[in-house]
Formats: C-alpha cells, structure tokens, sequence
C-alpha cells in the first residue's frame, strides 16, 4: 500500500526522534540537500550521460539517490513545521494555473 506524504513525514520524524541530537539546522541541511542532488546527479551522469562509471566505484541505483534526496527533504521540511502535503498542493495549483497553455496538450482518444 502507498503511503501518503504525512505518513513519511512521521515516519522521519518517528526515526529522527529517537535520537537526542534531532533534525540538523535548516543550513546544515541545505547542504545534506546540495550533496545528495550532487550525488544524484552523478548517477543520471553514469547512467544517461558521457561518463561511465568506474571499475573501482560502487554501483548505486537513481533510485536510491533520489530517495535519499526525499529523505534530506522531508528532514528540512519536519524541522521547519511544513507539511510537504500542503507545499504539493500549492505548487500544483500553481503550475496548473500559470502553465495552462504553456505546452502543447494530448488530445484525447
């Protein structure tokens, strides 16, 4: 079964919990966000791009590059009190209303 964004949130927030040291500061973890994009990025790289891995590196998966982003990400955003439920919503009401016609549509079959 799916679990629904709140449900990761508690989850971290559950984990992190456990531990007397807490969430990291908001910059402290702005720069969790910066190194796990980076190491993210490298793996598209490998994957998708002009430069191949190398015998000596450990094989790793996009997918769990981008799950450690959402987890650096639901970190910063249970510190900062912000449910990423509600930050979803409005930037889909957002794109929707601004990039309405932006692109070109499917046409239904």
């Amino acid at each position: 079964m799916a679990k629904t964004m709140q449900q990761l949130q508690d989850e971290v927030d559950a984990l992190i919990g456990q531990f007397e040291e807490g969430y990291f500061s908001p910059l402290a973890m702005m720069a969790r966000v910066t190194e796990e994009t980076g190491e993210l990025a490298r793996e598209i790289n490998h994957y998708y791009g002009e430069k191949p891995k190398k015998a000596s590196e450990p094989e790793n998966t996009v997918a769990a590059e981008l799950g450690d982003v959402l987890f650096v990400l639901i970190c910063m955003a249970n510190s900062l009190n912000i449910s990423l439920e509600e930050a979803h919503d409005t930037v889909m009401k957002k794109f929707k209303e601004r990039d309405a016609d932006r692109w070109t549509k499917k046409e239904d079959k």
